[in-house]
């Protein structure tokens, strides 16, 4: 499986940098992954109008669906296992996406109620990505808290 950690309009160097690196490194394993950072929203969506093989797309909104740690796990679980080859989780510009854009989504993702500046959501996206994979591998991690 192929991750897109995506992420929208984030300043190029952040304090939370080594930490997002950090959690992308721990993906590997599990999953090959990259993490870019495009300038706009309509960049982005050249990206993925340009891929070859489509991915699943899931934007990260907060209208979208909220899930426990287990359940986000189950879910990729279940595209991993059901042959998907390719997720893209992107976080979206300051002003959020577009009812147009929202509509292309596979699925919308909330990370909570609260609103996060977008390098936080970027580094909890990262890290629940990474929980999941060892939660679906019976790694502790997960359990080790």
């Amino acid at each position: 499986m192929k991750l897109q950690l995506a992420a929208i309009g984030v300043r190029s160097r952040t304090p939370v940098d080594p930490l997002v690196e950090q959690y992308i490194g721990r993906i590997t394993p599990f999953a090959e992954v990259e993490a870019p950072i495009f300038r706009s929203a309509s960049a982005f969506w050249e990206g993925i109008d340009r891929q070859r093989a489509r991915p699943l797309l899931v934007l990260l909104d907060s209208r979208g669906r909220q899930y426990s740690s287990e359940d986000f796990a189950a879910w990729i679980g279940r595209q991993r296992d059901e042959g998907q080859q390719r997720l893209a989780f992107a976080i979206g510009p300051a002003d959020g996406w577009s009812a147009p854009e929202r509509a292309r989504a596979s699925l919308l993702l909330s990370l909570g109620p609260m609103t996060l500046p977008h390098e936080l959501a970027r580094l909890v996206l990262c890290e629940q990505v990474y929980r999941a994979f060892t939660i679906l591998s019976g790694h502790p991690y997960h359990t080790g808290h």
